[in-house]
């Protein structure tokens, strides 16, 4: 039996209608109402991704939302009624992978969940010699969705690894920040705003303890996009 989606949310309207669109697509769903549940419910069965709003009781989305970072890197699509450009950067910042806005499309919501669990199927399959990749020190293992340096392991979002499998693959070639949204997104790419790339590409350099004006594995092509470093 497959993992279930947690949906967590202080609204049971909400709760049931999200629950009622990802199991008329077969997914198993668990469902909590608060900061504190969720925690519990990642404790003792652990999802394939989350879909998290952000003004919750006890212990709210953003404090949560970095528990997860720190235990693990779980897809989390965050919901909220706070739908600004400023307020969906933010959230990205601090770690989600994707953010809707309310009132949202619960149809989107599918489109979005399915894209993600596609991507991470698609990255399973692939075959024993596309499973590592090189760039300078790291070492990007496509099986496992892991980057090392050192023996070490670097942990990143499933975003920031995208991005940056999305970089290696390239060969240096420059990528748009349009080019980078399809690979984080594909066909569930939606309202995300070019924005959303920069502030990835931020948290991938800070992990991986670089600084713009001095690029050792990402850099910024100005007023175009991105590209990765070749030694």
């Amino acid at each position: 039996m497959s993992p279930p989606i947690l949906v967590v949310d202080d609204d049971p309207k909400i709760v049931s209608l999200v629950k009622t669109y990802l199991e008329r697509e077969g997914f198993r769903v668990a469902t909590a109402g608060d900061g504190r549940a969720a925690l519990e419910a990642l404790r003792s069965s652990p999802p394939l991704l989350i879909v998290l709003d952000l003004m919750l009781p006890e212990l709210d989305g953003l404090a949560l939302l970095r528990i997860v970072r720190e235990r693990s890197d779980l897809p989390v699509i965050m919901l909220s009624a706070r739908g600004s450009v400023a307020d969906r950067v933010y959230g990205i910042h601090e770690g989600a992978d994707d953010y809707l806005a309310k009132p949202f499309s619960p149809a989107e919501l599918v489109v979005r969940v399915k894209a993600v669990l596609r991507r991470a199927a698609g990255q399973r399959r692939r075959s024993p010699e596309d499973e590592t990749m090189v760039q300078g020190d790291l070492v990007i293992d496509l099986g496992r969705l892991e980057v090392k340096r050192g023996g070490r392991l670097i942990p990143l979002t499933p975003a920031e690894f995208r991005l940056l499998s999305a970089l290696v693959r390239a060969q240096g070639r420059v990528l748009t920040r349009q080019a980078l949204l399809d690979a984080l997104y594909g066909e569930a790419r939606g309202e995300a705003l070019d924005r959303t790339i920069d502030v990835h590409i931020g948290r991938l350099r800070d992990k991986l303890g670089e600084a713009a004006d001095d690029p050792r594995y990402v850099a910024t092509v100005r007023g175009v996009g991105y590209r990765a470093v070749h030694a």
